[in-house]
C-alpha cells in the first residue's frame, strides 16, 4: 500500500520568547519535512503565541513530530488538527489591473466568491479574499485570467470548532 502523504495542520502553543520559532522550525527540517505553510501571532496574552503549521507527511510520522514539539522548551502545547473538527482558512490579496474590458468580471469574482476591494488606485485594484485552500486555488486562476500582477497569499489559520 502506498505511503498517504497528506497536508496535516498542527496547532503549537508557545512562550513568546526569541528563538522559539526557529527551534520549531529545525524539529521539521530534522526529519527532512517542509512546512507547507506556517503562521503565527500573539494570542489575547502577549506572552503566549499560537502558531499554526501545515505540512506533507504521512499519520505516523507527524504523530512523531508533535511529540518532538511537545518536548521543546517553550512549548506549551503541540497537537493535531482535524478537520472537519477544525476550521481551517487562508487569504491572499491579489492586484489586478482595473481595465473597462475586465471591470465587470473583476467584480463578478468579487461577489460570487466573497471578496473584497481593499484599494483602487490609478490603473489597478488590490483584492482580498479568504477560504480554504482548494477555494484560494480556485480563484487565483480566475485572478490570473484577469491579468494579475502580483499577489501574497497568507499561511493556514485554524480553529477547532466548540465542542458543545
Amino acid at each position: 500500500m502506498p505511503v498517504q502523504f497528506k497536508e496535516r495542520a498542527i496547532s503549537v502553543v508557545v512562550n513568546n520568547r526569541p528563538d522559539v520559532l526557529a527551534r520549531i522550525a529545525g524539529t521539521f527540517s530534522a526529519r527532512g519535512f517542509n512546512i507547507e505553510s506556517i503562521s503565527a501571532n500573539i494570542t489575547r496574552n502577549p506572552a503566549v503565541t499560537k502558531i499554526i503549521i501545515t505540512t506533507l507527511t504521512t499519520p505516523e510520522t507527524i504523530t512523531k513530530v508533535i511529540k518532538q514539539l511537545n518536548r521543546l522548551v517553550d512549548v506549551l502545547e503541540a497537537r493535531r488538527l482535524r478537520r472537519p473538527q477544525a476550521v481551517c482558512r487562508e487569504m491572499i490579496i491579489a492586484r489586478v489591473p482595473l481595465t473597462k474590458e475586465r471591470q465587470a468580471a473583476i467584480q463578478e469574482l468579487i461577489d460570487t466568491r466573497g471578496g473584497k476591494t481593499v484599494s483602487i488606485e490609478p490603473g489597478s485594484a488590490v483584492l482580498e479574499f479568504t477560504g480554504d485552500r482548494e477555494d484560494l486555488e480556485e480563484i487565483l486562476t480566475r485572478l490570473e485570467s484577469l491579468g494579475m500582477e502580483d499577489f501574497s497569499r497568507t499561511g493556514v489559520i485554524a480553529l477547532e470548532r466548540s465542542k458543545s
